[in-house]
């Protein structure tokens, strides 16, 4: 829930602190050509900064730049064209709107450290620092946050077959791990990503959406939720990416119920206006209209 013990957290960024005392919005924003959502899609830094400029109109606290997909049975990129596809964006997003919060979506240790350098000021690594030993000590040097993520598999492999014997307790017991270790590194803003559909059935994702308020619970830091137009909306409703924007809506409310503290989406405005329903609803004092 969204109460006073959850308030303190916060996430540095650069020269400034991400208040996490409400939740927040995280813009995805693709400068790939495959992701699974076409609409996330950017081919061009003018198209990237169109894009970044409506996300912080609608609202967002942060925009997560990507340049490989990490979707289900996506190829791996190589290095250099993953860093030709994210650095121009960051530099023209951190040239033209300064203030924006910006998290490079990566696992390679060299891309990090270039984004890091060109403007970014969060990781958000699908590995946990497994696929690249080099990422964490970068993540160390550059004393910036951290998205902590839970895979099991890589995305070529990871959806065939994934096997827990109780999703929720090895989840919860690989970041008690992991985070332990990061802190012997000395990275210590961390936020929390349970890795929805990243080698997860449907019912894997479900029962680690009831059961966020345990993480946040147990790890005492900010959960971020990626469910966006995801599987567990599509196969379950029997949708298209395209049309999954309402059954998106729903896990959002539930994530913040069950004490989400940050959305990452496709889409900002309706997420904003999900996190305004939900303090409404949790409001014990008088509600404003806008």
């Amino acid at each position: 829930m969204m109460d006073a013990r959850t308030s303190a957290y916060s996430l540095r960024c650069q020269d400034r602190l991400l208040d996490l005392s409400r939740p927040v919005v995280m813009g995805i924003l693709n400068a790939t050509p495959d992701s699974f959502y076409a609409g996330s899609r950017v081919r061009s830094v003018d198209a990237a900064l169109q894009q970044a400029e409506q996300m912080l109109n609608e609202g967002a606290a942060i925009l997560d730049i990507g340049g490989a997909s990490t979707r289900p049975g996506a190829e791996e990129v190589p290095a250099e064209e993953e860093r030709q596809r994210v650095l121009p964006v960051i530099e023209a997003i951190q040239r033209y709107f300064p203030e924006a919060i910006i998290s490079v979506d990566t696992w390679r240790a060299a891309v990090a450290r270039e984004a890091l350098q060109a403007g970014a000021s969060i990781v958000n690594d699908v590995s946990a620092g497994r696929w690249d030993e080099a990422l964490l000590p970068v993540v160390a040097q550059y004393r910036c946050s951290y998205i902590l993520m839970h895979a099991q598999g890589k995305p070529q492999t990871m959806q065939v077959a994934p096997l827990y014997s109780e999703v929720v307790q090895e989840v919860l017991d690989f970041f008690i791990q992991k985070i332990e270790h990061l802190r012997t590194l000395g990275i210590y803003d961390i936020a929390i990503d349970p890795g929805f559909g990243f080698g997860k059935t449907l019912e894997h994702n479900y029962a680690l959406l009831r059961h966020l308020a345990t993480l946040e619970a147990v790890l005492q830091l900010p959960i971020l939720v990626g469910v966006s137009r995801k599987s567990m909306v599509c196969r379950l409703l029997g949708v298209k990416p395209e049309a999954a924007l309402n059954g998106t809506t729903a896990l959002h409310v539930l994530a913040l119920l069950q004490g989400a503290r940050i959305l990452r989406v496709h889409d900002v405005r309706e997420a904003i206006e999900a996190i305004r329903i939900v303090e409404a609803y949790q409001a014990t004092g008088r509600i404003a209209a806008p």
